[in-house]
């Protein structure tokens, strides 16, 4: 990473299984609840919540809404209402949550009238009617639903009530994903926790339109019916071709040379100068073609734009067209395969298709020209070497053949719980260490670059293992691929490694002895290099 580190991407109760299973407890504890049994590719689907099935009155409250006028929840009753906890400023979960609640409505064309949708500000700094105002129109749902506000003291009974945890965590909003589905008899039916998983906007839509479809009169059929599978991850390792706005198509994907890729959404203009900021990267843009710098594509996040015509319309609006090309994602297949957390992002990869930096102007700022060119070459001039590269084995030359068996299978994902597990045991006699991770857990995907230094210093004294838990093959394999390792993982469970440790959520690290046993376990993510060189040498070295 850079000097100039992004802040942490709000909304983090997403990252980890434990936080989620925390967090549905405390919506849920009030009530006797079913969890609803799932099957088929939404069981499968790890970015894509199900639902938690509620009991519960829907506790009543006043606001006000974005025209400035009284608005009750008991007002609704005889409806069902999509009721959706939502930061006034927000640019990371809660434009996904409301793009997928439009979808749901549209999906059941002339019923979609009887369905309600609702939100209720998450922002305890911004509170404005303005500012529920500003949302809904960057977002054009002004006259599609009402966004609710009030004074902090209002807004906070609201969400005691809801069991709705919210808080500023490093100057960013932090606060429960949560998205309710109220019957027409004013109780609470169903909980969702909108993942960060832009290619689950149009799926999530469905589950909602087949919920509240299932609560009215006749049970009205949806329009379309979507597979709930994952859809597959466009990693920069891969070539993919994605639509130009006015006309034609755009390659990316691994190339001769670098590339600075900038995903943007235009309703980002509610929250920073867009207009401003893609002009001076038209400064960047030329600049970097005189001194050999990577080049810049935008690419639009279809997936949350409020129509089609969004994107084009903006374009035509600028003062000045851009230098640079810009481009559509229309299935979020290519955000979230870059790792995408917030809008706007900005993504440096390298020519054969490594994420080599990345940086978050919604909370650390736009970066100045100089800034950027500073961050890019410093960049470029670190960037990773595949684990099976001639330093990698030249560091690693020599070790026990256990370990050099390891080395032979860098990157790789292994067999399940089972196989893990003997591994294990087949490692008896040199000390270990397993990082439990999967490639939705954003602090796993900060922590990387630390076990991958560790594991080339100490890895020919040190067995490395990842543990890849509770993920998809599909996006765990992709994730390998762009942050390499020495070491192989294996596709784990919550259950399968609770023989070794109790895991509060991920990362979690666990450090076993050459006898087998567990001296340490680390819960959360390792912050620097010098605190896991340090837990390494006192429970693997010394151990």
């Amino acid at each position: 990473m850079t000097a100039r580190r992004p802040g942490i991407p709000v909304l983090r109760v997403a990252a980890a299984v434990g936080a989620l299973t925390l967090i549905v407890t405390s919506l849920v504890a009030v009530a006797s609840r079913s969890v609803p049994s799932v099957s088929g590719g939404l069981a499968a689907n790890p970015n894509l919540d199900p639902g938690t099935s509620l009991y519960q009155p829907a506790a009543d409250f006043t606001l006000t809404d974005q025209f400035a006028h009284p608005v009750s929840l008991r007002s609704y009753r005889g409806q069902v209402v999509l009721l959706a906890f939502t930061d006034s400023r927000c640019t990371t979960i809660c434009p996904l949550t409301t793009s997928a609640m439009v979808d749901a409505k549209r999906l059941l064309g002339a019923a979609g009238s009887r369905v309600q949708l609702l939100g209720v500000n998450a922002n305890p700094t911004a509170t404005a009617v303005r500012d529920v105002r500003a949302y809904s129109q960057a977002h054009q749902m002004m006259g599609l639903w009402r966004f609710l506000t009030g004074s902090r003291p209002q807004l906070e009974r609201v969400w005691r009530a809801w069991h709705i945890e919210d808080s500023i965590v490093h100057g960013q909003v932090d606060h429960t994903p949560a998205l309710f589905v109220i019957g027409p008899g004013g109780v609470k039916r169903k909980v969702y926790l909108t993942q960060m998983s832009y290619t689950t906007v149009e799926q999530l839509g469905e589950v909602l339109a087949r919920e509240a479809a299932s609560l009215l009169p006749g049970h009205p059929a949806v329009r379309t019916k979507l597979s709930f599978e994952p859809l597959p991850l466009l990693t920069p390792s891969m070539t993919v071709t994605l639509p130009r706005p006015g006309g034609g198509t755009l390659r990316l994907g691994p190339g001769d040379s670098p590339r600075l890729n900038l995903f943007f959404d235009t309703w980002v203009s509610q929250t920073s100068d867009l207009t401003g900021q893609l002009e001076a990267l038209d400064r960047y843009h030329s600049l970097a073609a005189v001194q050999h710098l990577p080049l810049l594509v935008a690419i639009d996040e279809g997936t949350v734009e409020p129509s089609a015509a969004a994107l084009p319309r903006f374009l035509d609006a600028l003062p000045h067209p851009l230098s640079y090309p810009v481009v559509v994602d229309r299935t979020g297949q290519v955000a979230d395969g870059y790792e995408v957390q917030d809008e706007p992002w900005l993504t440096l990869t390298s020519a054969s298709g490594q994420l080599l930096w990345y940086d978050d102007p919604s909370t650390g700022g736009w970066p100045s020209l100089s800034t950027l060119v500073r961050d890019i070459r410093a960049a470029l001039s670190r960037s990773p070497k595949a684990a099976a590269s001639a330093a990698a084995q030249q560091a690693l030359a020599g070790s026990p053949q256990p370990l050099a068996a390891l080395h032979e299978q860098a990157g790789q994902l292994l067999g399940g719980d089972s196989a893990f597990a003997a591994r294990v045991r087949a490692l008896r006699g040199h000390p270990i260490v397993v990082n439990a991770w999967a490639s939705w857990c954003t602090p796993c995907r900060e922590e990387f670059g630390l076990f991958a230094s560790a594991s080339l210093r100490y890895g020919r004294q040190v067995a490395f293992l990842g543990a890849d838990t509770e993920d998809s093959p599909g996006d765990a394999r992709a994730f390998l691929h762009q942050h390499p390792l020495s070491y192989p993982s294996y596709q784990t469970t919550t259950a399968g490694l609770s023989n070794y440790a109790y895991l509060q959520g991920l990362p979690t690290t666990f450090f076993i002895s050459p006898t087998g046993r567990v001296l340490y376990v680390h819960t959360g993510q390792y912050e620097t290099q010098g605190t896991l060189d340090q837990d390494v040498q006192s429970y693997a070295l010394k151990g």
